[in-house]
């Protein structure tokens, strides 16, 4: 387990300008892309394609870092605050859903599949209701138990 003193450090370190500089990596990238997709696609449109889909997956694996550190962090936070891991495993994967079913949607949408991207949309809430439930069982019966009988 990593000492507190060193966790600190670390965020401090890395928050020295580093968000700022990483943002203005991911969108000189992004915006590289974008030109060369808009040349390519009048010459070859899957081509164009192909590469806005890899440029989007290697931004994805940048920031993947960055959620690390985030889950890290919220972990850190539930074991001092004593609350049980079960429930945060499980909005992380709730939020984990949500972003990787937008993810798919957009990639979907950019390739022209708008119903089909509807389709991932809808199947990314159904399943984050479904993993909510137990959440909500457990609030409820807290508020049920709070209310004088």
């Amino acid at each position: 387990m990593i000492s507190s003193k060193k966790l600190n450090l670390y965020f401090y370190i890395n928050r020295r300008g580093g968000p700022k500089i990483e943002i203005i990596k991911i969108v000189g990238i992004a915006l590289v892309a974008t030109f060369l997709a808009l040349i390519v696609k009048e010459q070859k449109p899957n081509f164009a394609f192909l590469l806005v889909v890899f440029v989007g997956c290697v931004i994805f694996l940048f920031l993947v870092g960055k959620i690390y550190e985030i889950i890290h962090m919220l972990e850190k936070l539930a074991v001092n605050a004593k609350v049980n891991m079960v429930y945060i495993e499980t909005i992380l994967k709730i939020i984990g859903i949500a972003y990787i079913a937008e993810f798919a949607a957009q990639i979907t949408k950019d390739a022209g599949q708008g119903a089909l991207s509807s389709k991932i949309e809808l199947a990314g809430k159904i399943i984050i209701l479904a993993m909510a439930i137990p959440i909500l069982t457990v609030l409820i019966e807290t508020i049920i138990k709070l209310i004088p009988s």
